[in-house]
């Protein structure tokens, strides 16, 4: 189906997986999205994972056209994958671009309801901390950490959104292209506030939906204590960004 609008005909909803070492997820999580968004492309970054996620999504693929791979040849970093995705979404012509993580902490079920939301906000967040959004799985130490710098980024960027740094969104290509993501800071977790503080700085509108966030189940999580202290001094640098009133298009 396509649809009319920013300037040409459009395909309603692009769904990106960025990947790395998830070929267990993937297989499970690719055949719930086509039950909840079965009009819906699929597109799959995956930073050369030694586990042979690419070969995973190579097999879906075949019998499902609508799923593609978007295959890179080194790490680079989570921001510098969901970017990729970002660029595809407004090369191809989408509407919508929903980002979600690939380890099945972010059930497909939410994804109607975000769907409804980016009708009438440039950005619907899939949030943890709205009344109704909950976590499943996680240690205090955990909660503790997501919870700092939630409360961080809204101090240092001035966010009125409650969860900043979940990657559960739904957001308009429009908006999205009318960045200048040349001048992004963060390649690594600090990404998803600067993508949420640059979309602000250009009017964006916000809202967010409950979810219920699952602890992975398969492979190990890639947030460590040095992307956290990353994660801090990039917010820092984008304080200052916003104090001088640096242009973000």
């Amino acid at each position: 189906m396509l649809i009319q609008g920013f300037g040409k005909l459009m395909k309603p909803l692009l769904i990106t997986l960025c990947t790395y070492n998830e070929q267990q997820n993937i297989r499970l999580l690719i055949p719930e999205l086509r039950q909840v968004a079965p009009d819906a492309d699929i597109l799959v970054i995956d930073d050369n994972s030694p586990d042979g996620t690419a070969g995973v999504v190579r097999e879906l693929s075949e019998n499902d056209p609508a799923v593609q791979l978007l295959l890179r040849e080194t790490k680079e970093g989570l921001g510098a994958a969901t970017l990729a995705g970002f660029r595809y979404g407004i090369e191809h012509g989408y509407e919508r671009l929903l980002n979600m993580d690939a380890d099945l902490s972010h059930n497909p079920r939410h994804i109607p309801e975000l769907r409804e939301l980016s009708e009438t906000h440039d950005v619907a967040i899939g949030s943890r901390y709205v009344s109704g959004g909950s976590i499943n799985g996680w240690s205090m130490l955990r909660h503790l950490m997501s919870r700092t710098i939630n409360i961080y980024a809204r101090f240092m960027l001035g966010l009125e959104t409650r969860d900043n740094s979940g990657s559960y969104r739904c957001y308009s290509v429009k908006s999205l292209a009318a960045i200048n993501w040349q001048q992004t800071l963060s390649m690594g977790y600090a990404f998803q506030e600067e993508v949420l503080y640059r979309l602000r700085r250009s009017g964006c509108t916000f809202a967010e939906s409950p979810i219920v966030f699952d602890n992975r189940q398969h492979g190990e999580t890639k947030i460590s204590f040095k992307e956290c202290i990353s994660a801090v001094w990039v917010l820092l640098k984008l304080a200052v960004h916003r104090v001088r009133r640096v242009s973000v298009t």
